[in-house]
C-alpha cells in the first residue's frame, strides 16, 4: 500500500511539473493564437522563430551574454573557492559566509543595487553593457563557488604541497594537480551560471541598455502588447529551450554513468 501511494504521489508530482510544458509544446505546433482551442497542425511558429531577425538577434544576444558572463563568473568563483580552501580557517569561514549573502539575496535587490552603484554613483552608461555583465557575474559567481568547493574538499589537500616539494612551480602545480581534480565542479558551475543568466529577469531589467533584450525581458514585454505571431513564436522558443535542456541533462547523465563504469573497470583491474 505504501509503495502504491508513493508511486501515485510521484506520478502526480511529475504530472504537475511537466504537464504545463507539454501543453505549451503541443500548442507550439498548431495554428492557435490562444491557449484553449487547437485549430490544426502547423510549423508556422517555428518558421517565424527562425526567420524573424528581431527574435534571432534577441536569442543570439542572450546566449552571448549568458556564456560570456558565465565564463567570467566561473573564473572568479573557481579562484575564490581555491583561495578560500587554502586560506586559514577563520578566513575561509568568512569568505564562505560572505558568499552565501548573494545566494539568498533577492535578485531585484541585487539588480537595483548594481544599477545605483554603477549607473548613478559611478556614472557608467548602461549603453556600454558593463552594468549588465557585472550584474550577471555577481548573480552567478557565488553559485560557481558553491559548485567548486565540494570538489576541492574531496581532494587531498597535500597534493598541491607535494607537487611543490617535487619541484613544480605554484602555477604548474595549480594547473597540473588542482584544476584536473575539480573539473567536474567547474563544469557544473559553468552550466549553472549559464542557466542563471538565461533565466534572470530582474537584474537584466535594471541594468540592460534600452535597445537590448534578453529572452526573459523580451517575453515579459511581448505579453504586454506584441503581435500575435511573435507571442505564438515564443511558444516555439520555450519548447526548443525545454528540448535542449532535456538533451543536455541526458548527455550529462549518460556521460557520468560511463565515467563511473570506467572507474569501476579500472578498480577491478
Amino acid at each position: 500500500m505504501k509503495k502504491t501511494l508513493r508511486s501515485v504521489f510521484l506520478c502526480l508530482m511529475l504530472l504537475f511539473l511537466y504537464l504545463p510544458i507539454l501543453i505549451l509544446a503541443v500548442y507550439s505546433f498548431t495554428d492557435s493564437t490562444n491557449i484553449g482551442a487547437i485549430h490544426g497542425f502547423s510549423l508556422h511558429n517555428y518558421v517565424t522563430l527562425f526567420t524573424t531577425p528581431e527574435l534571432l538577434g534577441m536569442i543570439f544576444g542572450t546566449l552571448l551574454l549568458a556564456f560570456g558572463s558565465a565564463a567570467i563568473a566561473t573564473f572568479l568563483g573557481t579562484i575564490g573557492a581555491i583561495g578560500a580552501f587554502y586560506s586559514k580557517e577563520k578566513t575561509s569561514r568568512m569568505i564562505s559566509a560572505l558568499n552565501e549573502v548573494p545566494v539568498v539575496n533577492a535578485d531585484v535587490v541585487t539588480g537595483f543595487s548594481i544599477c545605483i552603484l554603477l549607473v548613478v554613483a559611478m556614472h557608467i552608461s548602461k549603453d556600454t553593457y558593463v552594468p549588465l555583465v557585472i550584474g550577471h557575474v555577481t548573480l552567478s559567481a557565488p553559485f560557481v563557488y558553491l559548485s567548486v568547493m565540494p570538489k576541492i574538499k574531496q581532494m587531498d589537500p597535500a597534493l598541491y604541497e607535494a607537487a611543490l616539494d617535487l619541484g613544480a612551480s605554484p602555477r604548474t602545480a595549480m594547473n597540473k594537480v588542482v584544476i584536473p581534480q575539480i573539473v567536474p565542479g567547474i563544469v557544473s558551475g559553468f552550466g549553472l551560471a549559464v542557466t542563471l543568466s538565461l533565466d534572470d529577469y530582474f537584474i537584466a531589467t535594471y541594468t540592460k541598455p534600452a535597445t537590448f533584450d534578453t529572452i526573459s525581458t523580451y517575453v515579459v514585454n511581448a505579453t504586454k502588447g506584441a503581435q500575435t505571431t511573435i507571442k505564438t513564436a515564443l511558444w516555439a522558443l520555450s519548447t526548443v529551450i525545454f528540448l535542449v535542456v532535456i538533451v543536455v541533462v541526458a548527455f550529462m547523465n549518460l556521460n557520468g554513468k560511463k565515467q563511473k563504469g570506467e572507474v569501476r573497470e579500472k578498480a577491478q583491474v
